[in-house]
C-alpha cells in the first residue's frame, strides 16, 4: 500500500490523525527534511523525542509547553489543529450546531466540484476466473470500481496490519498512522457501498486499529459483534501485556442481516481424559447434540505455520477461520467478496461452499489460482474442520468419554425418542377416545 492522497484541481487532501503527521506535513511544504524539522522544532523547546510522542497517538498534548512549540512550527491556533484532525474543537460544538446548514452547503459545493471532474471507468479483465469466482490483480480502491452497488453479500477483508511486515514484491506494509487510516477508510467505504441491505462485513486486523475503524464504522453500519480470536501473535513487548488476540469486526448494512446461520462448536474438554472443561450438571440432558452456540471469543482458530497447510511463506489464514465467517453469514449461491485476497483462503472456502466469489489481489495472484485450481489439500483441511463441526462431541472425543465412562449426548438421546414416542402414543390413546366417544 501507499499514502493515500488525492489530487484534485492541484491541491493534496489528506485525512490526518495524528499531530506528529500534520507536523511532518507542514515540514514537507516547508521543504524541511526530517533532520531539520527536528532542529526546528527544538528551537521551539520540543525535543525528538517528545514530538515523536505523537506519531503512533492521536491525542492532542496537554503539556502547554510541547502544544505551544507545534502550535509556533504549525502557524495555527489549537482550533486549528483540532479542525485540521476532523475534530469539533471544544467548546465549539454549539457552533456547529447552530450552524449545520451552512457547513453542508459549503461540502455539497465541493462535492458537486469534484464530481465533475470523475473518470469514465475502464473495464479490467480478471487474472482468473472459476465457475464460481473471479480474481483480479491490483490495487482494490481502482478495482472495487468494477463492483456494482449492493450486489454483494458478505465482504471480508484482512488487510495488511501496518507493521513492516514482509509481503510479496509491489506490497508494503509500512505507511504513517494518518496514511494507513485514510486509506483504510477509503476502502471502506467502498466495501459498505457494494454489500446489499442487510450484507455483512468483517475485518480482520489487531485491535489497535480495529478501534478506530469500529468508531469509523459506529455512524455507517450496525455493529453486530467484536469478536475476539485468542491467537498468540507476536513476541512478548516490553512493558505492556503480552499481544494474544486479533479482533474480527463484525457489521451488517442496514438493520439486520440477511443471512445468520447459527454455528455450534464441541463442548471444551480435556485433550487426556475428555472430561468436560465445564460442569453442566443437570443441564446435561438438555444440551443440543449439535454442540454449543460459538461465542464472540474463538479460541480454537490455530495460525497456519506447518508447511503442509500452508500456500505461502507469509501469513495465511485458516480454512476454519473462513469456514465460519462465510456460513455464518452466506447461503449457497450468495456473493462473497476479498479485497485482499493473500494466499486466497476466502475463495479456496467459497468454491468448497459453493458461493460466488471476487477476490483483488495487488501480489502474487498465481498461487491463488493454483490454490483454486487444485483443492485436494483444501479438501483435507475442511474435513478436519467438519469432524468437529456442528457436533457436541467429535467422534474420538465421544470413544475417549466412552471408555472412561463419562457420559455422551447419546445417553440422553434414547432417553429424549422414548419420551416423545410416549408422548405420540399418548396422543393417540386420546384421539382414539374421541374418535368412539363421537361415534356413540
Amino acid at each position: 500500500m501507499s499514502l493515500q492522497t488525492i489530487s484534485y484541481m492541484g491541491c493534496i487532501e489528506l485525512r490526518f490523525f495524528t499531530v506528529f503527521d500534520i507536523v511532518k506535513n507542514k515540514a514537507d511544504q516547508l521543504g524541511h527534511t526530517e533532520e531539520e524539522m527536528f532542529a526546528n522544532l527544538k528551537k521551539e523547546r520540543i525535543n525528538k523525542k517528545e514530538i515523536l510522542a505523537y506519531q503512533e497517538s492521536g491525542i492532542i498534548p496537554t503539556d502547554e509547553k510541547v502544544l505551544n512549540g507545534i502550535l509556533s512550527y504549525l502557524e495555527m491556533s489549537k482550533v486549528e489543529l483540532e479542525l485540521t484532525l476532523g475534530r469539533i474543537p471544544t467548546g465549539f460544538e454549539d457552533v456547529f450546531l447552530n450552524n449545520t446548514k451552512e457547513i453542508a452547503k459549503i461540502l455539497e459545493d465541493r462535492k458537486g466540484d469534484k464530481e465533475g471532474f470523475q473518470n469514465v471507468i475502464p473495464e479490467i479483465q480478471p487474472y482468473y476466473s472459476s465457475d464460481l469466482g473471479k480474481l483480479y490483480n491490483g490495487d482494490c480502491l481502482e478495482l472495487f470500481k468494477q463492483v456494482p452497488d449492493e450486489s454483494v453479500d458478505t465482504v471480508f477483508a484482512d488487510p495488511p496490519f501496518n507493521l513492516d511486515k514482509e509481503y510479496d514484491e509491489g506490497v508494503t506494509d509500512k505507511n504513517t498512522f494518518s496514511g494507513y487510516l485514510d486509506w483504510y477508510y477509503n476502502w471502506i467505504d467502498e466495501c459498505i457501498r457494494v454489500l446489499k441491505p442487510g450484507g455483512a462485513l468483517f475485518i480482520y486486523n489487531i485491535p489497535k486499529w480495529n478501534t478506530y475503524l469500529s468508531e469509523y464504522l459506529n455512524g455507517r453500519m450496525n455493529f453486530r459483534n467484536w469478536i475476539t480470536v485468542d491467537m498468540k501473535f507476536g513476541l512478548p513487548i516490553q512493558n505492556r501485556l503480552y499481544p494474544a488476540n486479533y479482533s474480527l469486526l463484525y457489521y451488517v448494512k442496514g438493520d439486520k442481516p440477511k443471512t445468520f446461520n447459527v454455528q455450534r462448536v464441541p463442548l471444551q474438554t480435556c485433550p487426556h481424559c475428555g472430561r468436560e472443561i465445564k460442569d453442566y450438571g443437570g443441564y446435561k440432558n438438555k444440551m443440543n447434540p449439535k454442540g454449543v452456540t460459538l461465542s464472540d471469543v474463538w479460541s480454537d482458530i490455530y495460525p497456519v505455520r506447518h508447511s503442509s497447510s500452508k500456500n505461502r511463506k507469509f501469513n495465511e489464514l485458516s480454512v476454519k477461520l473462513l469456514d465460519r465467517v462465510i456460513s455464518m453469514s452466506t447461503n449457497e449461491g450468495d456473493v462473497v467478496l476479498d479485497p485482499f485476497g493473500g494466499s486466497g483462503t476466502t475463495f479456496a472456502v467459497s468454491e468448497l461452499l459453493g458461493r460466488k466469489w471476487i477476490g483483488f489481489e495487488l501480489g502474487n495472484c498465481e498461487i491463488i489460482k493454483d490454490r483454486v485450481e487444485n483443492k485436494d489439500r483444501d479438501k483435507k483441511l475442511f474435513e478436519k474442520v467438519y469432524e468437529e463441526k456442528n457436533k457436541l462431541f467429535p467422534d474420538k472425543v465421544k470413544e475417549l468419554r466412552k471408555k472412561n465412562g463419562l457420559w455422551t449426548d447419546d445417553d440422553f438421546r434414547s432417553d429424549k425418542e422414548n419420551e416423545e414416542k410416549e408422548k405420540a402414543n399418548k396422543l393417540k390413546e386420546k384421539n382414539f377416545d374421541q374418535i368412539s366417544l363421537s361415534l356413540k
